[in-house]
């Protein structure tokens, strides 16, 4: 499994697959697509708090948390970077917290605080998250996130 060969590679792929299937939302502003991810992210520490309880595979939420920060770093001009094993903590509490410095960063914008930094930070920690867990569980990500996209550009039926 490659994870950090080209990831600017999976930027690029997102930014197409969003502009074909997502176009809605690449149409908001830009604060308000941040908004979006951050609702979006936490919605996936949800999944993961409710453990067995969740009905979604965690692979599923893991990938779908994945497209979400790669769309994300795109909206924010963020070129991530891998950087293994910056926390031992658990997948939940890394993900809650940098999920919840995220949404800060989206409620800073109604209050026209800096935020910037803070939800590039906090993007950065998921992906980092999310890539250490994969590797963890050896779940072949890139797999996954293609799979993934086929999947959603299905629901785009009318679209060539």
């Amino acid at each position: 499994m490659q994870y950090f060969d080209d990831i600017l590679s999976w930027q690029q792929d997102q930014y197409d697959h969003d502009m074909r299937n997502h176009f809605d939302i690449l149409s908001l502003h830009k604060n308000d697509r941040l908004k979006h991810y951050a609702m979006h992210f936490a919605k996936y520490a949800g999944r993961i708090a409710r453990g067995e309880a969740e009905e979604k595979p965690v692979s599923r939420t893991i990938t779908d948390a994945m497209l979400v920060c790669l769309s994300a770093a795109n909206t924010l001009h963020q070129k991530l970077e891998y950087k293994p094993n910056q926390s031992n903590s658990s997948l939940l509490n890394r993900l809650t917290d940098a999920s919840g410095r995220v949404n800060d960063a989206a409620e800073k914008l109604d209050h026209m605080e800096p935020f910037i930094e803070i939800a590039r930070d906090g993007n950065q920690d998921i992906f980092n998250a999310l890539l250490d867990y994969s590797r963890a569980q050896d779940l072949d990500i890139f797999d996954l996130l293609t799979s993934r996209r086929t999947e959603l550009r299905g629901r785009q039926f009318f679209i060539r």
